[in-house]
């Protein structure tokens, strides 16, 4: 009803609440309905064509007989932007199809990246796990920064930076905690709602948009964000001096609460728990704050910040370690595994051939994997049905392979990996037993964790060298 469609020289502008908006050229007759539609009737022959252009109402490209310039100008586009990539490794046409994912889930007017850019695709076959992922994780900012950086993109590693940047400036100065998700604008709060009317993949109910997980606590966010901002400053551009004051205020708040409880980084949505992964980002944050100050000679508690590290590592191998089944624990009080465990010597904390990793490793192995892919968790979550295979720890996992010397190994199971790849090369969030796609689609994370596991696996392999190392 807000919408009207304008006659205008033969291609039909659209105006919503009086404001020109969209238009759309063709090179057959168009006719503007009342209702708001443009309309076209015609026949085609064999080998005839018919074009169609929709774009920005003040687009000098949006005419009649403009769509091979518009293809020509397209492609041009993206061939220019990928050939500034340096990535000249193993699989190159897969992590430059990631990069291509990656970037088209950024936004080129705020810098932000959306989990997917897709809702009402379940985790279980006309299931209930149907969520919305249009918006933008604080999460994945150091596997984006990472991505980026390592493949030479470093103008949208800085700009994503920037756009977290302007996040942390707002909760400092209102004194409120870092959200765990945004909406690309910055908007802070995305309800949750049902749409009965419509029906998910596979007649999936319900339909859910918004995310009320905005509203959870998540303590492991600053250690991923400490970690992005350590890699930027490392590869990118210096930290301000209002930066760095905003990084103290988060790590002083980790110092305070990283003992506490929280939903963990899968956004459990029944009871809260300590959860290792949690207390290895606030970890992380502790530790990637202390090198950057050392590194840039910045001030700050040195003392205070150390101990607090030093407290938080002690506490992973005291507390969460399960001496009888010789493997660490998902949460305090668990005997169970967590596919986020493999994040442990991907982040640094524990080396990749220690022996207590490699024997998680084996648990992790017997416990969460089949056939290569890997799934988050074996325990309940307080939700209905179940979900599949985990992409992004499926290639953690070759990574971690990688890592502890199972290059051969990781090298198998990285390409089977590719082959569960769908015609396009993108994959969802996660796979059925068949290494069918499951959930949001393409998933951001997805594809960072890939580029991260063929970075590392290229170089095992004997790949180009670089001064480049995470």
């Amino acid at each position: 009803a807000d919408t009207c469609a304008v006659l205008d020289g033969g291609s039909v502008r659209f105006e919503a609440h009086g404001q020109p908006s969209l238009r759309l050229a063709a090179c057959r007759p168009l006719h503007a309905s009342d209702d708001g539609w443009a309309l076209a009737e015609f026949e085609l022959n064999e080998g005839e064509c018919a074009e169609f252009i929709l774009g920005a109402d003040d687009d000098p490209l949006v005419k009649a007989g403009q769509g091979l310039r518009c293809f020509e100008h397209t492609l041009k586009y993206w061939r220019d932007w990928l050939a500034q990539s340096s990535y000249r490794g193993r699989w190159r046409e897969m992590v430059h199809r990631s990069a291509l994912a990656m970037k088209l889930l950024t936004s080129r007017k705020h810098g932000g990246i959306i989990a997917a850019a897709t809702f009402g695709l379940p985790e279980e076959a006309g299931g209930g796990r149907n969520w919305d992922y249009r918006y933008t994780w604080i999460r994945d900012a150091s596997f984006t920064v990472y991505a980026f950086m390592r493949l030479g993109f470093s103008d949208e590693a800085n700009a994503y930076v920037r756009w977290v940047r302007e996040r942390v400036s707002d909760c400092c100065q209102e004194r409120v905690d870092l959200r765990l998700m945004y909406a690309l604008d910055g908007r802070q709060q995305l309800p949750e709602s049902e749409l009965p009317h419509l029906a998910g993949h596979g007649g999936a109910t319900p339909v859910r948009i918004g995310n009320d997980a905005y509203t959870q606590t998540q303590l492991d966010i600053y250690g991923e964000l400490l970690d992005a901002v350590y890699l930027a400053n490392k590869y990118g551009e210096a930290i301000s001096h209002e930066g760095w004051r905003n990084v103290q205020t988060l790590v002083d708040k980790v110092c305070e609460r990283w003992h506490e409880k929280d939903v963990g980084i899968w956004e459990m949505r029944d009871n809260k728990q300590h959860f290792l992964h949690s207390r290895l980002m606030c970890w992380v944050a502790l530790d990637r704050a202390l090198r950057l100050a050392n590194k840039r000679s910045l001030p700050a508690p040195f003392a205070r910040w150390d101990q607090v590290r030093q407290a938080i590592h002690d506490d992973i191998w005291d507390n969460f370690w399960d001496a009888e089944g010789e493997h660490f624990v998902q949460h305090l009080g668990s005997r169970e595994v967590d596919g986020a465990l493999l994040l442990m010597p991907l982040v640094r904390f524990v080396g990749a051939s220690d022996p207590r990793w490699l024997s998680t490793l084996a648990v992790i192995e017997r416990e969460l994997v089949r056939d290569g892919m890997v799934y988050r968790y074996r325990s309940g979550d307080g939700l209905q049905g179940q979900e599949g295979a985990f992409t992004a720890c499926s290639f953690w996992y070759v990574e971690c392979l990688a890592r502890a010397g199972r290059v051969d190994q990781a090298h198998l199971e990285f390409e089977q990996l590719l082959r569960y790849a769908n015609p396009l090369g993108l994959y969802a969030e996660e796979f059925d037993r068949q290494g069918c796609h499951l959930g949001n689609t393409p998933q951001a994370l997805s594809h960072l964790a890939l580029i991260s596991a063929a970075s590392f696996l290229d170089r095992k392999l004997g790949g180009q060298r670089t001064h480049w190392q995470p």
